[in-house]
């Protein structure tokens, strides 16, 4: 099999040019992330339950800015195994995102396969996912069952998720698992940045794909245990609220913001007008109420806001022709 790669049997990197044809069924993706990351355990792991399923298949490695002993080890299977691998490798990190991202453009696959640079998971469960694709659905999710991971860090994972369901309304059960498998199409139409990688299957979900979700042995689980620092939960907050603003505002901006100015609105104008009924009747003055002030702030915060609404819906109707909320399954002639 001979397919456009990003570096050569000897490791030394060449430059891609357009998307390489559909010659393999399997693109296995892999973002390496840290240091002390395993790919080639994830290799061969996949590629003897890819080799029994007979299906052809690929690696792709995506060094997030990692060198040292993984890459080291990446380059050796890279000379055991032309065809079979491709690297890419980003001077300095860039996120699991832009790892995905990047991995598209040289990938072959007709269906791609994302996997920590770890065994997470048993290798087997990567039939199950693929079962999923064969059976009609666009991205198949993981599930993980039974848990190995510590008991604090399980509770975390079902609070998030617990979260992400109520504010995201997808009925996701373990976006903490990023082995999942896809239609090539689902990364073509959902646009990859940040932290968007965790979120897939919500997004999407939200978009119009087929998802499904299956349970996985779970194998092992990298990173420590205990709580995180508090950044890291108000990053993940951010990305949350972020996320469910793109997913289910982004052709109706004035319903989100008229929500909030709305709200602020209304709250200023029943403050300032009654505290403008008490000045008629009780003869008192204005200046010497703070509470005047802050409801006249807040009647002007809350009609900007419903600006910012109004001309969000301007842009959105001067390039509605250009933008397509729906997404046709088949048509039928």
């Amino acid at each position: 099999m001979s397919v456009p790669s990003t570096a050569t049997s000897s490791g030394s990197p060449v430059e891609s040019g357009a998307r390489p044809a559909r010659d393999v069924d399997v693109s296995v993706v892999i973002p390496v992330t840290r240091a002390d990351s395993r790919p080639e355990e994830v290799i061969h792991g996949l590629s003897e339950e890819l080799e029994a399923r007979g299906v052809s298949y690929e690696f792709v490695l995506v060094f997030d800015g990692v060198a040292g002993a993984a890459f080291a080890q990446a380059e050796a299977l890279l000379e055991l195994a032309p065809g079979k691998l491709k690297m890419i490798r980003f001077q300095q990190p860039f996120g699991e995102s832009a790892c995905l991202a990047k991995a598209l453009d040289v990938a072959s696959g007709s269906v791609l396969v994302t996997s920590p640079a770890y065994l997470q998971v048993e290798p087997g469960e990567i039939n199950l996912l693929l079962d999923g694709i064969d059976e009609g659905a666009d991205l198949t999710a993981p599930i993980r069952h039974p848990r190995v991971d510590a008991l604090l860090n399980r509770v975390q994972s079902w609070a998030f998720n617990l979260v992400m369901r109520r504010v995201l309304r997808a009925p996701m059960h373990d976006l903490n698992c990023c082995f999942r498998a896809m239609r090539r199409k689902v990364l073509d139409d959902v646009t990859l940045y940040g932290d968007v990688y965790r979120f897939l299957p919500a997004i999407a979900h939200r978009t119009g794909f087929r998802v499904t979700e299956v349970r996985v042995r779970h194998k092992a689980e990298f990173g420590g245990v205990g709580l995180f620092g508090i950044g890291v939960y108000v990053r993940r907050f951010i990305d949350l609220v972020s996320v469910a603003f793109l997913s289910r505002f982004t052709l109706r901006p004035l319903r989100f913001f008229g929500a909030i100015g709305g709200t602020l609105a209304f709250i200023g104008g029943v403050m300032t007008v009654g505290l403008v009924i008490q000045r008629l009747m009780m003869d008192t003055a204005l200046y010497q109420r703070p509470l005047f002030l802050l409801g006249l702030l807040l009647f002007v915060l809350g009609v900007q806001v419903i600006g910012f609404g109004l001309v969000g819906e301007i842009i959105i109707y001067t390039q509605a022709r250009n933008l397509r909320e729906y997404r046709i399954d088949r048509i039928y002639e």
